[in-house]
């Protein structure tokens, strides 16, 4: 077990990502129970879901699978991503955190959130009042701990100073992209989350599926559920899958499984608290777990780094985050009036 952050609670370096059960990937609720189960059994006792996964169906397939259970595990949920045409059903505001907790509750069947979690930024709400809101439900009883998802380093230091100066609670977690092909967290987002001892849960550090080894140059794979929906630019981008490949052929050498070569580098870096698996099969889970053992030796590690740099993001994942500045054009230009420079 490992500390999270400085919560005091201990969870395995694995979380079982949910968000591939339900309709849009595992839509048998009885198998996804006994993908729970067996990860439970295993000593995984932590378990990440959302809102927004599978349009609120996968809470209640976790909620559903937890009874009797619940207990031993340290549950995580998400708020923010749209739950309806309303655009208030959806957001950071306190309106919509303190009516959507109730639900996911109730999905979750469950009197408490361990861990819940602003799942992207909203610049149009303001820190504190998401802050403040979430605050109140810690004092409630209704959350024990509070984190964030997909938040760049300059927000998470706000978000702390905010905390600080209005003496309110303080994000103890956040949840950042990260694998062999995405290491821009490297960067400044895992040095702030250990500069104020926040524990990191990092997602898809399979990279979206790419290092399961099933992806190789010259081998045509049908892609399971929505994943060429969800990423199409990083499904295919060149410079992606050659890398994959020069990782896929590191592994062969060493005699190691992609996909255990993978996890056991997330779970090496010093700032990283849990590596979020997602399996949609049995299959999935069983290879996961067979390669927890796997450690990497400075060498290997250092083939990686020659591989793909620290802190380097090789290709796009296009379901990370995107700032404003970066995502409407008139942020980064001024009007073309004032452009002249004489």
């Amino acid at each position: 077990m490992r500390p999270l952050g400085r919560t005091g609670i201990q969870v395995s370096p694995y979380c079982l990502g949910t968000m591939l059960f339900g309709r849009v990937g595992n839509p048998d609720h009885d198998d996804c129970a006994r993908i729970i189960h067996r990860a439970v059994d295993a000593g995984i006792n932590f378990i990440d879901t959302a809102d927004v996964y599978s349009y609120s169906e996968t809470e209640e397939i976790v909620g559903k699978a937890l009874k009797g259970r619940r207990d031993d595990i340290v549950l995580a949920t998400k708020v923010n991503g749209p739950m309806g045409d309303d655009p208030n059903r959806a957001g950071n505001s306190r309106r919509w955190i303190v009516t959507e907790v109730e639900h996911s509750l109730r999905r979750l069947r469950t009197g408490h959130i361990d861990l819940y979690q602003i799942h992207h930024p909203d610049p149009r709400t303001d820190i504190e009042e998401t802050l403040s809101a979430l605050t109140d439900l810690m004092r409630s009883g209704k959350v024990r701990a509070i984190g964030t998802s997909n938040f760049p380093a300059a927000d998470i230091v706000e978000a702390q100073w905010v905390a600080e100066r209005r003496g309110l609670a303080r994000f103890r977690t956040e949840q950042p992209p990260y694998s062999l092909v995405n290491r821009g967290v490297e960067r400044e987002v895992l040095p702030v989350c250990e500069r104020y001892g926040m524990g990191a849960l990092v997602w898809s550090p399979l990279a979206m599926g790419l290092l399961t080894g099933r992806y190789r140059k010259g081998r045509e794979v049908r892609t399971s559920g929505n994943r060429m929906a969800w990423v199409p630019r990083h499904m295919t981008d060149q410079r992606t899958l050659d890398t994959v490949e020069r990782l896929a052929l590191l592994a062969e050498e060493a005699a190691i499984p992609l996909t255990h070569l993978a996890m056991a580098f997330a779970v090496a870096h010093p700032g990283v608290t849990s590596a979020i698996i997602g399996p949609r099969t049995m299959e999935q889970l069983d290879d996961l777990l067979a390669g927890a053992g796997t450690v990497l030796g400075d060498d290997l590690l250092d083939r990686i780094d020659e591989i793909v740099p620290p802190g380097t993001d090789i290709g796009p994942l296009d379901v990370a985050y995107r700032p404003p500045a970066l995502t409407r054009a008139a942020l980064r230009r001024r009007p073309a009036g004032e452009r002249v420079a004489a």
